[in-house]
């Protein structure tokens, strides 16, 4: 089983698919054509599922990260008798700029090794297990390197290296001095699609460089925030960006699958399909941390998916595939012992087909947000709005799963009631922009005032002090701190403060990190902290004019980021290590927002 600390590894991605790169520069993480495909590298989730390494032999110290401005990861070596630059990305389309970011990418992998001082001695192994380690491929020799064949991919490893083959597993060592370097790459396609071949040196020089000149082409026409933590907004709008599907526009949740909420637990999922909560998150937060020229992909990529589902009298399904697939079923892969032992693995996601009715207002809200931005909306748009819209005027008082997708008997959860508050308050407001007449307006006022009504009188909890998980209940739920979020009532209203110190008081761990939850969920295990809503609180903390007490929540949250600016999905309350999938969409959102909310806050405090 792998056990290095999440923590210990950094993204690479094309807008297509994603690495994960460890320290000691080891690709333990591939999948290949998309981030939701087979692994062709997969140790991350167990000893054997493959892997490609490039190193340097007697390294004392290493230190890495991304060129300014891109996703090109720079990894240095240090030993005895010199020092190794290692140089990794995944490969952008030939000329890439701006918005063309992943644009008929190859589905390449490139490495350059540099030694800039001394001498070192380059060390490569090379482990290719398509399937999720499944397939040991056929490796043969080919003129410049070696192709592997297995199963429905072909991959051809580039290499000055000579490598020693051994089944399906090729190691090879190479001296370097001062000045010299040799570059490798890994071509994809799956057979009967395209021809894999092998690259020449210079041939892969030039796709690195033009791939870092890509990601600052897109930086600089993008990114323009310049508040406090300038650096991992700017990091975390790179990160998001690389967690889209370029050829759709969709959003993944995380680049991984069954990284677990506790190590050596059960609650292992996977989070390589675009939920329409976190997609929509995410469009909004790129708002800060970037600029939502994706908006109008996005928006066009739910309306073609969510297509089959509302317009028919059905709810709105809460996930997609990043190709617009419907059927996620899940499923195990028992051959996997999973991240520290962490079983069961799974692909798919069971969620897929829950009730959650909150998806409705987070995508008017995104909409909404962005609505200035987006062209004007088709025909099929219109109704599609239209039809969430009144989807949640009708559906509101129904019980779900909520946003925390548990596995008990659906419950009348607060943010959902919230979240159908604001997918007809923004309808309202959108009215005349998605072509509702003055009739159909005034009933989605109607409901909305209804909504807002029921959550102050039954979602309000004496004992608690708070605003509660669900309705009649006494248990709190981070999820309510989005109240003043998206103006369901002012943050410095009391009932608002109380529901923040309550949170901060009573759902926090030792390190004042907070939980989700703490109430029953139907599932085995425990869970860590989460990120996400450690930063709802000091984004909550900012809105309600307490930026000094925000301020110190963020940076108990970010004292989390590993040092190229990654986050995971949670922080275990014992240990303090990273949890959960990674790099998480949920998380970089959280510090975007919050940043920006504390920086605002800031400005206005005399």
């Amino acid at each position: 089983m792998s056990d290095l600390p999440i923590a210990d590894y950094a993204l690479l991605s094309d807008r297509h698919t994603a690495a994960l790169v460890s320290r000691a520069g080891s690709i333990d993480w591939l999948c290949l054509p998309r981030f939701d495909a087979g692994s062709v590298f997969g140790r991350l989730l167990g000893a054997d599922a493959g892997h490609w390494s490039v190193g340097a032999v007697g390294a004392t110290d290493v230190t890495r990260r991304y060129l300014e401005r891109t996703m090109v990861l720079e990894t240095t070596f240090t030993t005895p008798t010199g020092r190794l630059v290692l140089e990794d990305a995944l490969v952008m389309g030939e000329g890439n700029r701006g918005h063309d970011l992943g644009k008929d990418v190859p589905h390449l992998l490139a490495r350059r090794a540099t030694c800039p001082e001394g001498e070192v001695e380059v060390t490569v192994e090379y482990a290719p297990r398509p399937e999720y380690g499944l397939v040991h491929p056929l490796v043969s020799a080919s003129g410049g390197g070696l192709t592997a064949v297995g199963g429905p991919d072909v991959l051809v490893l580039s290499s000055p290296v000579e490598l020693a083959v051994d089944g399906s597993t090729a190691t090879g060592r190479a001296g370097l001095r001062e000045g010299e370097h040799v570059s490798f790459a890994l071509h994809h396609c799956l057979r009967g699609h395209g021809q894999a071949r092998v690259w020449g040196a210079d041939e892969i020089d030039e796709r690195l460089d033009d791939t870092a000149s890509a990601w600052r082409s897109w930086s600089e026409m993008h990114q323009a925030y310049e508040g406090p933590w300038r650096d991992l907004v700017h990091q975390s709008g790179r990160v998001l960006q690389g967690l889209s599907y370029q050829p759709t526009g969709a959003i993944c949740a995380a680049a991984t699958t069954s990284l677990p909420e506790t190590a050596g637990g059960n609650r292992n999922w996977d989070y390589r399909y675009s939920w329409v909560r976190d997609a929509s998150f995410t469009i909004e937060a790129l708002w800060v941390a970037a600029c939502p020229d994706e908006a109008d992909e996005f928006f066009e990529y739910m309306t073609t998916s969510a297509a089959a589902s509302v317009g028919r009298g059905g709810d709105l399904q809460i996930m997609f595939g990043i190709g617009g697939e419907h059927d996620l079923t899940e499923r195990e892969l028992p051959h996997l012992p999973g991240w520290r032992g962490s079983r069961p693995v799974r692909v798919g996601n069971g969620a897929w087909n829950q009730r959650q009715l909150d998806v409705y207002g987070e995508l008017l809200n995104s909409y909404y947000r962005l609505s200035d931005q987006v062209t004007e909306p088709s025909g099929s748009t219109r109704r599609f709005f239209v039809e969430l819209a009144d989807a949640a005027a009708e559906r509101w008082h129904d019980q779900d799963q909520g946003i925390w997708e548990v596995r008990v008997e659906p419950r009348d959860f607060v943010y959902s009631k919230l979240m159908c508050w604001v997918a007809l308050d923004r309808a309202v407001t959108l009215a005349d922009r998605l072509g509702a007449d003055e009739a159909t307006a005034e009933r989605w006022g109607s409901v909305r005032d209804d909504i807002h009504e029921a959550i102050v009188t039954k979602g309000w909890s004496d004992t608690a002090g708070a605003f509660a998980q669900t309705f009649g209940s006494d248990e709190l739920d981070a999820s309510n701190l989005m109240m003043p979020m998206v103006g369901f009532l002012p943050a410095d209203d009391p009932r608002m403060l109380a529901t923040i110190d309550a949170t901060a008081q009573r759902l926090t761990d030792d390190r004042g990190l907070v939980y989700r939850y703490r109430a029953e969920d139907g599932l085995e295990g425990e869970e860590g902290t989460f990120l996400l809503c450690t930063f709802w609180l000091a984004q909550a903390m900012a809105l309600s004019g307490q930026p000094a007490r925000a301020r110190a929540v963020f940076e108990r949250a970010i004292a989390f980021v590993n040092d190229v600016g990654l986050l995971a999905e949670e922080v275990d309350a014992g240990t303090g290590e990273l949890l959960g999938n990674f790099p998480q969409a949920f998380s970089h959102i959280g510090l975007v927002n919050a940043a920006w909310a504390i920086s605002e806050a800031e400005r206005a405090t005399p």
